[in-house]
């Protein structure tokens, strides 16, 4: 029979036997595929539901001030929905691809530090994780694109947000304020011929006083910081996948050197 003092220090033994299990699999953990994952969703995130909701508000404004008949927005109402389409599409792909990133990750990390005496690499593994090294460079190549696509309709009502606003300071007192306009034709949204095509004076101060517009000019500034923080996501993407690959073709290496 064992005495109380053998009971505890076969506790003290067991709990310091799985403090020791924590600590070896924490250490397995890809914080850095970790961070870039919670990263990467919460950006795509951001930039799906809130690019989604944006546009919509944007075709309500250009229908309702823009553009009045209907054929000359047409083209435009089918790109927006066009986009949308993409959107779900996006949301879709970086969700598998998040999830099936962050596996690959535990599996190099794992590699890497060696948790496992019976692991081994292989040549199909090491092309899997080149794979995505190459194919996380081309979509963080791609989101810079899309990051800035994503600023032209914060640019664009950026300035028709401080036009109106510049009707209200006293200086526009000097000049007429019916001949401040904004024209969104120049912008290559809607043809030429499309009529009115431009606000003017208090219909411009309306315009922007409407929830429409201050919903869909504050939703593209967030969609656009999210595009943003897919691109910092994807940027730790490559540091880390890259770092462990070539972890990876280094041990494949040495394996092979030290083979009698």
């Amino acid at each position: 029979m064992e005495t109380p003092s053998e009971e505890n220090q076969d506790q003290w033994q067991d709990k310091r036997g799985c403090f020791e299990c924590c600590i070896k699999c924490l250490g397995g953990v890809p914080y850095a595929s970790l961070v870039a994952t919670i990263l990467c969703f919460s950006g795509v995130a951001l930039f799906c539901g809130c690019g989604h909701v944006a546009l919509t508000g944007t075709v309500t404004i250009l229908e309702a001030h823009f553009s009045k008949v209907t054929s000359d927005h047409a083209m435009l109402t089918e790109i927006i929905q066009l986009m949308q389409y993409v959107i779900y599409g996006i949301a879709s792909f970086f969700f598998l691809y998040g999830i099936i990133l962050l596996a690959e990750g535990f599996y190099t990390t794992s590699a890497v530090k060696e948790l496992h005496s019976e692991f081994k690499t292989t040549i199909c593994g090491r092309c899997i994780s080149g794979m995505f090294v190459f194919l996380t460079y081309v979509l963080g190549v791609a989101w810079l694109g899309v990051f800035g696509f994503s600023a032209v309709p914060v640019f664009l009502f950026y300035n028709m947000w401080s036009t109106c606003a510049a009707m209200k300071f006293p200086m526009t007192n000097l000049t007429n304020i019916d001949s401040i306009c904004v024209d969104v034709r120049q912008y290559g949204i809607i043809p030429w011929n499309a009529t009115p095509g431009k606000a003017c004076g208090s219909t411009l101060g309306d315009i922007c006083n409407t929830s429409e517009f201050y919903l869909s000019y504050h939703l593209y500034i967030v969609a656009c910081a999210g595009a943003g923080a897919t691109v910092i996501a994807l940027l730790i993407y490559m540091m880390a996948t890259t770092y462990n690959f070539a972890v990876l073709k280094f041990k494949s290496r040495e394996d092979c050197c030290t083979k009698f």
